[in-house]
């Protein structure tokens, strides 16, 4: 009989251990075929040479030759391309004004969003569920709209000249569109969802005795926030702030639709590489850099 329920143990630790394993499995494997697969076929095509052909470059490792193009790939690899990246100063520019960008694009996200998120966590239960949907409801429309549509908005004629010269705030329009401040409110806006859901879920389930407390001891409002409010919130902002600026960083759309000539992003620099240029080995070594400066930036934190 001890056997026999000792044996019934064992099988139901392994279907948990099996189950276990298959929710951690499949993720693995999502990850494994259209993120690793992909980006292994990008770091080859960075080490091969560019060429007159289609595909336009020269592969070192051809898998239809066999095993034979693997063994004598490694005498062939060439960081030409790298070393190209910082013999022209447009690359290393990109890099940095890629960050400033979405550095600053993500700060203007949390000063929106986090008032915002704050609202909604203090809001009436019955409420939430319906602010939450608010929030997500501009992805049901296509992003490029959206991003169009702010043309209308901050152009010399757009909606937000022609309120602010009503207002009589202003005397002649702003130029607005085609700058990099056009870029900062398209990326804000944007990506406020991603920034507004992690802030709404850290603040939704603070402890509000926590507050109590300190007020009954006689903190004001102001102060209990800094202290309390803000410190146990900084979870969500760090995940926002992910969320944000690591897409941010590699944007094209809205730096091409809304910025001007001077607005240098990696994004644009990678997609002229690509399919102006038609140069892949060269554009597939800056989006391996890339990623590894997110993947650096991201470890640091």
């Amino acid at each position: 009989m001890r056997g026999l329920l000792q044996g019934l143990g064992r099988t139901q630790l392994a279907q948990k251990l099996g189950g276990r394993w298959l929710v951690i499995a499949l993720p693995y494997a999502w990850l494994l075929f259209f993120f690793l697969i992909p980006f292994l076929i990008v770091i080859k095509i960075s080490f091969s040479q560019s060429a007159i052909s289609i595909p336009p470059y020269s592969p070192t490792i051809d898998l239809a030759e066999g095993w034979a193009s693997i063994r004598d790939a490694f005498s062939q690899f060439s960081f030409d391309n790298y070393v190209w990246l910082t013999v022209y100063d447009l690359y290393w520019k990109s890099y940095l004004s890629s960050i400033m960008i979405a550095g600053i694009s993500t700060v203007i996200s949390l000063l929106v969003g986090y008032p915002l998120a704050y609202g909604m966590a203090r809001g009436p239960s019955h409420w939430r569920a319906t602010l939450v949907m608010l929030v997500i409801l501009p992805f049901w429309t296509s992003f490029l709209i959206r991003v169009y549509a702010w043309i209308g908005i901050l152009k010399n004629e757009g909606l937000l000249n022609q309120f602010l010269l009503w207002l009589g705030v202003i005397d002649e329009p702003l130029i607005i569109l085609n700058t990099n401040w056009a870029v900062y409110i398209g990326i804000a806006y944007s990506y406020l969802p991603f920034m507004v859901l992690p802030l709404y879920a850290t603040l939704e389930k603070l402890d509000m005795s926590l507050l109590e407390a300190v007020e009954d001891l006689g903190c004001p409002p102001w102060k209990a926030f800094w202290q309390v409010t803000l410190p146990l919130s900084l979870p969500g902002i760090a995940a926002g702030c992910f969320l944000v600026f690591i897409p941010a960083v590699g944007e094209f759309v809205i730096s091409d639709i809304l910025g001007g000539f001077d607005t240098l992003m990696i994004g644009k620099t990678l997609w002229v590489e690509f399919f102006r240029n038609l140069d892949w080995p060269v554009a597939s070594a800056v989006a391996v850099i890339l990623v590894i400066l997110i993947v650096l930036f991201q470890n640091q934190q």
